[in-house]
């Protein structure tokens, strides 16, 4: 098992948050500016994505 400092914890968050943002802008947003239909099953993939990684970030960011 990994054992995370708690600046390497706050270094993940981070990231992970970035992550979901860059999830979000490419499945979501991406396709409502793109010249092409708008596919809900994409479009809410991406929401579910982020949700999961922001559910992540706080549990990353939470009480050791």
């Amino acid at each position: 098992m990994v054992r995370l400092t708690e600046r390497r914890r706050a270094i993940l968050a981070e990231k992970f948050g970035d992550l979901a943002n860059l999830a979000i802008a490419a499945l979501v947003f991406g396709q409502a500016l793109g010249q092409g239909t708008f596919s809900l099953a994409v479009g809410l993939t991406g929401i579910v994505i982020w949700g999961g990684l922001m559910a992540l970030v706080f549990a990353l960011s939470g009480e050791s």
